[in-house]
């Protein structure tokens, strides 16, 4: 008898001739997150993976809830495939908790002599014999769950659910765009689901509070590592490039040439991290700067594809997120927001790309960006559990 964390995924299973691959990348994860608690390697085993602990471990189970890929977990008994086996574990189980119980059965070998409602039946007659507790399969208070497998069979009482979608791939990098408010962070966390790995980057000026805002987004990014178990970020000063926007640029467009700005140093960032794309907190028209036309604008400065994942969410399911994840009260901690300096009282919200062309004539763009490149600060944060 042993004790051991059984990993279920969901969408990896959907896959074809490549699932393998998935399969792998997603133990290595967790091998990853979890180096400094376990002693064993995650094994694949009959369209799960497997983890063989000494005792169960809130530790395991807060880094495991982070992990993409997952779609639950639970921490069982490991015992032969023998249903004499299995009744015993089982009964000392259920033995443990309160109220009314059902049995469910998974089967994925085919081979063993009773089938799942037979173990169902088999099981639970021995659990209510033995402790008078009653069987209620419509809503019963705890459920007693086991898997058999070829040589074994996992029983457990608990499952716990994972974030889902798939393991972050360490080459699939993306970059950024952190503001340090709650959409981006958000932002970032679902295309970590998809299994893409993000590098960050954040723009600031300097000013008495530019520790306290580094502080702040070493924090978030801290956190957002949980589910990449590592995060680089770029901290890229700005104010000199604001400076010449605000002394070159009408107000009412400024925000956009900003904007822009941003994509061209993100994308000579995303060249030196052979980064594929990038990620916004960007919701269609819940600022100005958000209307379709000035994103298409915002967007042409960029030489890669832009995600905004939060396009078609509103404000209350973003903020919902964030909790979830654990970002939101990290985020809405206050600081110097670079975009404060470039809010116009009257935004343009329709523009076009020839005007904002026109505008930037008057900027010396290639000397700015290279300038802006060349003092940003690079920085690895680890995973802050």
């Amino acid at each position: 008898m042993k004790n051991a964390v059984v990993i279920h995924y969901g969408e990896i299973g959907l896959k074809g001739k490549n699932r393998i691959l998935f399969e792998k990348t997603l133990a290595k994860n967790i091998e990853l997150a979890l180096k400094d608690l376990i002693n064993e390697k995650p094994i694949i085993k009959h369209g799960r993976l497997v983890l063989f602990i000494s005792e169960k471990s809130d530790q395991i189970k807060d880094r495991l809830r982070c992990i993409p890929g997952i779609k639950y977990f639970a921490f069982s008994i490991v015992v032969p495939s023998d249903i004499e086996a299995i009744k015993e574990v089982a009964l000392k189980l259920a033995e443990n908790k309160k109220g009314c119980f059902k049995v469910e059965t998974y089967r994925s070998n085919k081979n063993f002599p009773l089938t799942s409602v037979d173990v169902n039946n088999i099981v639970g007659e021995y659990i209510a014999k033995h402790t008078k507790k009653k069987v209620n399969l419509g809503k019963p208070d705890f459920i007693v769950f086991i898997e058999i497998c070829k040589n074994e069979a996992y029983i457990y009482s608990e499952k716990i659910r994972g974030v889902g979608g798939l393991p972050v791939f360490p080459n699939e990098k993306i970059i950024s765009l952190l503001s340090g408010g709650i959409d981006s962070a958000v932002s970032s966390f679902l295309m970590m689901k998809r299994g893409c790995k993000i590098v960050f980057v954040h723009f600031f000026n300097y000013t008495r509070q530019s520790q306290n805002v580094e502080l702040k987004i070493k924090n978030l990014v801290g956190i957002l590592s949980r589910y990449q178990i590592d995060s680089k970020l770029y901290m890229v000063p700005f104010r000199e490039i604001q400076m010449e926007i605000i002394k070159n640029i009408p107000s009412k467009l400024r925000m956009l040439v900003y904007r822009r700005f941003m994509m061209r140093i993100a994308s000579k960032i995303a060249n030196l991290e052979n980064a594929k794309a990038f990620v916004t907190g960007d919701s269609i028209s819940q600022v100005a700067s958000q209307t379709l036309d000035n994103l298409n604008v915002i967007y042409s400065a960029a030489d890669k594809p832009v995600f905004t994942p939060l396009s078609g969410m509103d404000k209350e399911e973003i903020i919902d997120i964030a909790k979830r994840m654990g970002t939101y009260e990290v985020s809405i901690l206050p600081y110097e927001d670079c975009c404060s300096f470039m809010v116009a009282k009257h935004p343009e919200t329709r523009c076009d790309l020839k005007k904002i062309e026109n505008a930037e004539k008057n900027l010396d763009i290639q000397g700015l960006v290279e300038n802006a490149i060349s003092k940003m600060k690079e920085i690895s944060i680890e995973a802050k559990w």
